[in-house]
């Protein structure tokens, strides 16, 4: 049974744990590969806090991890870990640009591009320096673009 709430929601960020020594790393890559720029950033606690925006896009670096990944995707089929996080998405205006874009600038494909009938859409997958999956998709699941 589904209760009804009184107060709305909307998507703000993800967060993604690296550590101290990959932030900058990590800041660079989805600089340089996605169009990510440094809206803030601040130490608490001992972690250090990056916020990247893209549009309406935002990804929180967490710097205060004590170990990296235990390993690398290379195939977004196999990569079901219940212990992380699967996968974060973004959506792009046309999917195989963006691929285009990425593939020309390093960045390999670890899953599709694939059409989801169901949905209307087509579906790519990256990862970042790190490892963490990227899907791209287009168009995205707002059927008017981002709600506020």
């Amino acid at each position: 049974m589904f209760i009804s709430m009184t107060f709305s929601i909307a998507y703000d960020h993800v967060g993604i744990t690296v550590t101290p020594d990959d932030l900058d790393a990590t800041i660079a890559w989805y600089g340089e590969h996605l169009g990510f720029t440094v809206d803030k950033q601040f130490s608490s606690h001992g972690t250090t806090f990056t916020f990247l925006v893209s549009g309406d896009a935002k990804v929180e670096l967490l710097a205060g991890a004590s170990h990296g990944p235990a390993s690398t995707i290379d195939n977004v089929l196999t990569s079901m870990d219940p212990s992380r996080l699967h996968h974060f998405c973004l959506a792009v205006n046309d999917l195989d640009d963006a691929i285009a874009q990425l593939e020309a600038n390093g960045v390999a494909l670890i899953g599709g591009p694939i059409d989801i009938e169901d949905i209307g859409q087509r579906i790519a997958f990256i990862t970042d320096n790190l490892g963490t999956i990227i899907e791209l998709t287009s168009p995205g699941t707002w059927p008017n673009g981002h709600r506020s």
